[in-house]
């Protein structure tokens, strides 16, 4: 009798444990998929790894996501909640239906009713029809829970499904399975609301745009009347429709930030924006935000006290308050660190900052006027950028046309940048018919910079007072944007200008998308991703010929660093040290 009481607590006492460690499975799991959902572009993208993860941790098999179709998608006419399939935790063919990967009548019955779904027996409950052909042979267990929109929460927008084999022997956890489903499933709501979000105020600051535009050109006829600013030359289209909003932005306080790709000229259009202000008479402040380390920066904008630092023998007032009552220039701003972007914040919402080293608070009225030639929302997407910043200082984003995209502008630009060549050396070069011709064909990647560099550098190499078409550094195999456009690919334009588009100094070209992949499968063949489901002998095996290094014994198996330390968890090994 006491033996039979004995072997029952020593039970209870295994179960609890197994539970515990299950339990600290699950949490590893989530603060893992929690992680890669914070700083994924695209939360769709990695719902693989996610997948993965779960199967890794907790058995969770052969995952889907199916999400609902748009409407009029092919999907079939009058279908109720017609869907695909999303992502799966294994290859399979595109044409594929997705009876394959995932019960539709399991999908239905979520999608109808909102709420998450158990079949302890897969084909006894729903037939064995409705267990996907790789799955048969061995009795499955189903958890499906609902991905819910996150505006409307009573809509569900997806599925969220894995199974789990009867041969792993721990069909018995139901809620936790589902506890983790559930929460999984909240995480990618969160996901899908953010980049929702991002793309909703994108769209609305380009059609905020469009409709100045649209009332600056009904105002003034069917097309704009060609506005001049001192400084800025041309008149083509692209130019005129800029110097518009400049006109129209420049009389409020509303902040500005000037996009486009390097050597656009930001800091022209930036003085051209304060001078047209009210605030022309007022000091124009300029401080490029990439030059300097975060803890200059914060000095050259903010001041210091003196003694504050080593080598602040004096006060020195910062740029916020040189620039009081008038325009702060803040280029580059998209290379400031996630610190100081909390710090700037601070002083564009209040208007108030304290020296470094100081306690008193200053109260200053700036406009703020910023540039970037990177891809801001980009950056909010991928956590590099702070989205209460980008809201703060993107209230009138101003595109700067490319040259490229102005080819009417680039003779009488030429022409201003040779007559400041000779003014400054005293000579009285000029371009020949020829060369004018070969400089308009150019498509200029470096934009209104490298147009002054060719020019420059024409003029100070000529043999005579003018200057041949053949003179020219791209006639003579010696100009930088023709060797560049030749070693160039998708990933590298030029500069780091125009991302996504491979520039040719002559011709403008888009690359070709790549064909997609073919997977080399046989049809209803599915092969599994590696995973961490790794036999707790081969991984030892794997270890041991490594000499324990977890890189090297990832490469051994075919599995990811990560998914070797996942399995190392899982199973319990030690890590021996060589």
């Amino acid at each position: 009798m006491q033996d039979d009481s004995t072997q029952t607590v020593a039970r209870a006492q295994k179960g609890r444990g197994a539970s515990a460690s299950r339990d600290r499975l699950a949490l590893d799991a989530v603060f893992e998929i929690a992680k890669s959902f914070a700083v994924a572009p695209d939360p769709i993208d990695i719902v693989p790894d996610i997948l993965n993860v779960l199967s890794s941790f907790l058995d969770l098999r052969h995952g889907v996501l199916a999400l609902l179709s748009d409407q009029g998608a092919a999907a079939g006419k009058g279908a109720v909640n017609p869907y695909s399939i999303a992502a799966t935790a294994f290859a399979r063919s595109d044409g594929a239906p997705a009876e394959e990967v995932i019960p539709d009548e399991v999908v239905r019955i979520v999608f109808r009713s909102g709420v998450p779904l158990v079949s302890f027996d897969l084909a006894e409950e729903f037939g064995v029809e409705a267990v996907p052909k790789r799955l048969r042979g061995v009795g499955q267990s189903v958890f499906a829970v609902p991905i819910r929109d996150p505006e409307r929460s009573h809509f569900v927008l997806g599925v969220l499904c894995a199974f789990r084999s009867h041969d792993d022997g721990v069909i018995h956890n139901t809620d936790s399975d589902i506890r983790v489903l559930t929460m999984v499933a909240s995480l990618l709501e969160q996901a899908l609301r953010f980049r929702r979000r991002i793309a909703r105020d994108r769209e609305r600051a380009l059609t905020d745009t469009k409709r100045l535009l649209q009332s600056v050109s009904d105002r003034e006829g069917k097309r704009p009347v060609p506005v001049h600013i001192d400084g800025i030359v041309g008149d083509s289209p692209a130019i005129t429709d800029v110097i518009a909003q400049v006109r129209r932005v420049a009389a409020k306080k509303t902040p500005v930030l000037l996009r486009g790709e390097s050597g656009t000229g930001k800091e022209l259009f930036a003085r051209a924006v304060h001078s047209a202000s009210p605030r022309a008479r007022k000091p124009f402040v300029g401080v490029n935000c990439a030059a300097l380390s975060e803890t200059l920066l914060e000095s050259e904008l903010f001041g210091h006290e003196k003694g504050a630092f080593t080598g602040a023998t004096a006060l020195k007032k910062g740029r916020f308050e040189m620039a009081d009552g008038g325009t702060l220039f803040l280029d580059e701003i998209g290379e400031i660190s996630p610190t100081f972007q909390t710090k700037l914040l601070r002083v564009l919402q209040e208007g108030e900052f304290e020296r470094v080293g100081g306690t008193r608070t200053i109260k200053v009225d700036v406009r703020i006027v910023a540039a970037t030639n990177r891809d801001l929302e980009r950056c909010v997407a991928d956590g590099e950028f702070r989205a209460d910043l980008y809201f703060r200082i993107c209230v009138v984003p101003i595109v700067l046309p490319p040259l490229r995209h102005r080819k009417s502008d680039i003779r009488p630009l030429a022409q201003l940048f040779l007559d400041r060549f000779n003014n400054s050396n005293g000579t009285d070069v000029r371009f020949a018919s020829d060369a004018f011709e070969t400089i308009c064909r150019c498509n200029f990647p470096g934009n209104v910079r490298e147009l002054e560099n060719c020019v420059s550098r024409a003029a100070a190499l000529s043999d005579g007072e003018v200057v041949l078409g053949r003179e020219l550094a791209c006639q003579q195999g010696s100009c930088l944007s023709s060797v560049l456009s030749r070693l160039q690919d998708d990933s590298s334009p030029i500069g780091g200008l125009a991302a996504g588009e491979v520039i040719s100094p002559t011709v403008r070209m888009t690359p070709p998308p790549e064909a997609p992949p073919v997977a080399d499968v046989a049809p209803g063949d599915y092969p599994r991703r590696r995973t961490a489901n790794t036999a707790r002998e081969e991984l030892i095996a794997a270890m041991e010929e490594a000499g324990w290094v977890q890189a090297k014994a990832a490469r051994l198996l075919g599995m990811t660093p990560r998914q070797v330390a996942y399995a190392l968890q899982k199973h319990g090994i030690e890590v021996r040290r060589i």
